[in-house]
């Protein structure tokens, strides 16, 4: 069991439990560690204790940071980043396909796709010419589900396996610098325009803030299509970086993800405190999955 599937459990075990405020030593032993290597573990992996980060996702500090989400969008649209924008910590310029790219099925393109380690388990990252073009976690299906759903998206491109490579790419996209100097990363998506419309808002949202599907559907001037823009968000073919994990329900529930939601609940958790670690001495409250 990797760090991150020890996390995991240790979410799980609270999303069932939390109302009864396990201590440091439940939490452990749900995790199959002893106290002092479940601190050392969990504290390494997030940045801060067990207990700040999963302060990080109470109910109430989740439902403020949504309250700020609406502001937050609102600048980005005012400072006029409509295109690729530098309020998205990792600084990502989208490049989209050509409707003949995407009829095509990717026909005379090359993928170049690896497995690697990820703070949230293991990755298939795909990589263009043109920039990344593929993240996604590997769960229940093993690596060849991974890899048959990159085919499903791009049937006819040529793919070429080199796990080196992502790991290149995956220590650049889950790097916790302190420092604002960032690599600049470049994605290559093939999307209708409504869901690019949707993906290069979700650029926007920065790290440690979040959003719902009702700010997002008016943040691009389609307010009440917030169904349509949940389906866009589903269908992001590139996990973490196009950040669909910052988008919530309007209530604070974290709703479903597309890679697990406790994977979810993990990544705003991390996001959130890497930028300001919460000492309220609130009670752990997590609600991961749809009221």
């Amino acid at each position: 069991m990797n760090d991150y599937e020890r996390v995991a459990t240790v979410i799980r075990y609270l999303d069932r439990h939390h109302t009864e405020q396990p201590d440091l030593t439940e939490l452990a032993r749900s995790a199959g560690l002893s106290p002092f290597h479940f601190h050392r573990l969990f504290s390494a992996w997030a940045g801060v204790t067990p207990k700040d980060f999963l302060q990080c996702l109470t109910l109430e500090h989740v439902k403020t940071l949504l309250r700020n989400g609406e502001s937050v969008l609102d600048a980005a649209l005012n400072a006029g980043l409509s295109g690729p924008g530098r309020l998205h910590d990792l600084c990502v310029s989208l490049d989209a396909a050509s409707p003949g790219e995407m009829k095509s099925g990717g026909a005379g393109i090359e993928i170049k796709y690896g497995f690697a380690a990820t703070p949230f388990g293991e990755a298939l990252i795909g990589e263009t010419a043109r920039g990344i073009s593929h993240l996604s976690f590997v769960d229940g299906q093993g690596r060849n589900g991974a890899r048959d759903l990159l085919a499903s998206q791009w049937p006819d491109a040529k793919l070429h396996r080199t796990d080196q490579r992502a790991k290149e790419l995956s220590a650049t996209i889950f790097a916790r610098q302190q420092n604002r100097s960032r690599p600049k990363l470049r994605a290559f998506v093939g999307g209708t325009p409504f869901q690019l419309r949707v993906w290069r808002a979700l650029l926007r949202v920065p790290a440690g803030t979040l959003t719902s599907y009702g700010q997002l559907s008016a943040a691009i001037g389609c307010p009440g299509a917030s169904r349509a823009v949940g389906s866009a968000v589903g269908a992001n073919p590139i996990a973490f970086i196009i950040p669909c994990h910052r988008v919530i329900r309007e209530t604070g529930v974290l709703g479903n993800y597309r890679w697990d939601p406790i994977r979810k609940c993990a990544m705003i958790g991390w996001e959130i405190s890497a930028r300001s670690p919460l000492r309220t001495g609130e009670p752990y409250r997590i609600q991961a999955n749809a009221a």
